[in-house]
C-alpha cells in the first residue's frame, strides 16, 4: 500500500435491491471476497436498478473499488468518530424521468 497513491481494482459483484413492505434495501456483495476499508470508494457499473413495489431484483455487475492511500485511510480512522455522517455519503447522480 502506497502512502500517497490510490489504486483501483475491478471486481465482480452481486447487487440486490428490495422494494417490499417488509424490507427496503440495496446491498452489494463482492463475489471474489474483496473487503472495503475506511476511505475506499466503490462504483458499481451499469444502469440504475429500479425495483417496482413488491419486487426483489438480483443482478451480477462489475464494480470498481478505489483503494484509499495509507494517509487517507489514517485520516479517515482518526476523524471518523467525529464526523460519522460524512462516512455515510451517498450519491445518486442520474436523474430518472418517467
Amino acid at each position: 500500500m502506497a502512502i500517497f497513491t490510490r489504486v483501483a481494482e475491478e471486481v465482480p459483484c452481486t447487487v440486490e435491491v428490495s422494494h417490499k413492505f417488509e424490507s427496503l434495501h440495496a446491498h452489494v456483495r463482492f463475489n471474489n471476497g474483496a473487503v472495503v476499508h475506511p476511505g475506499d470508494e466503490v462504483l458499481v457499473h451499469g444502469a440504475p436498478v429500479l425495483a417496482a413495489y413488491g419486487e426483489v431484483i438480483v443482478e451480477d455487475r462489475l464494480a470498481t473499488i478505489t483503494r484509499a492511500s495509507a494517509l487517507e485511510r489514517l485520516w479517515t480512522r482518526l476523524t471518523g468518530d467525529f464526523d460519522f455522517m460524512e462516512l455515510c455519503e451517498f450519491s445518486f447522480s442520474e436523474e430518472v424521468k418517467l
